[in-house]
């Protein structure tokens, strides 16, 4: 018999783009650290990477997991994937990521896996379900910029800039402490067309869909638009949100050791 692990293990799926620029002349696997740490430090898990996972892999690997995290990250999915053309070819792309992530995420549903969609991870979400993408949010009618301002230093892009409405009742309006709450945005894209199977949860002022749970899944599956690994220590609504899918992870860890136990 193997011997089990004895940490909590969440899986990470790192981006694949160049250390600067996001050329993929000199292409790095990447993880931004805040959400490395947000992992580590907010669900209380050991956060793992595995390097250039095929498909075929998916199945296994997460037999060694307690929980997958879907981070955000400066390329946007490729709008083949709903069906659509590049809308603006200057922004980044990864293909090599979305060939694992969306894979990825039907495989945590089928497995009851419990999944944190963070931004990008949110979208992704969305897209491997069957849903679409705005890939210009502030260029469609009646939705406003949900875009950071660049020029301003970190704390500013991170900083609060709008309320999202939450369902009542709902698992965010419990994290939040109510039916409303102050979040970060720094985001192009954007839902469109909701996947079926996803249950909207929070909605921006504009009324853009911003959180959401995975109505099939039997583990922890919620996805939000918003960054609650920034200082998460700072926010009791993003701490909330990290203790909830950690504690859903713990719990798949403790099963997952009595099985291999026996």
């Amino acid at each position: 018999m193997q011997k089990a692990h004895t940490a909590c293990l969440v899986w990470l799926p790192a981006d694949h783009r160049g250390r600067d620029s996001g050329s993929a002349d000199l292409p790095y696997l990447m993880l931004g650290e805040k959400y490395a740490t947000a992992c580590k430090f907010g669900a209380h898990a050991q956060p793992v990477i595995f390097p250039l996972v095929q498909s075929s892999q998916i199945a296994s690997l997460l037999e060694w997991v307690d929980g997958v995290m879907l981070t955000g990250s400066p390329s946007n999915v490729h709008p083949s994937h709903f069906d659509e053309t590049v809308l603006d070819p200057s922004l980044p792309l990864d293909v090599e990521r979305d060939s694992l992530t969306l894979p990825l995420i039907q495989a945590c549903i089928q497995q009851g896996v419990p999944l944190l969609g963070i931004c990008r991870g949110f979208q992704e979400i969305n897209v491997a379900l069957g849903g679409s993408l705005h890939q210009k949010v502030h260029g469609v009618e009646g939705l406003m910029d949900h875009t950071e301002p660049e020029e301003d230093p970190l704390d500013l892009q991170y900083a609060p800039r709008h309320a999202v409405r939450f369902a009542p009742g709902s698992a965010f309006a419990q994290w939040a402490g109510g039916e409303s709450a102050m979040v970060n945005s720094l985001h192009g894209q954007g839902i469109h067309k909701l996947a079926l199977g996803l249950e909207p949860l929070g909605w921006a002022e504009d009324g853009l869909v911003e959180a959401f749970g995975v109505q099939a899944a039997s583990a922890f599956a919620y996805a939000v638009q918003w960054h609650p690994e920034w200082k998460f220590a700072e926010n009791p609504f993003y701490t909330a949100i990290l203790n909830a899918f950690g504690e859903a992870c713990q719990a798949r860890h403790t099963a997952r050791l009595a099985g291999a136990s026996n």
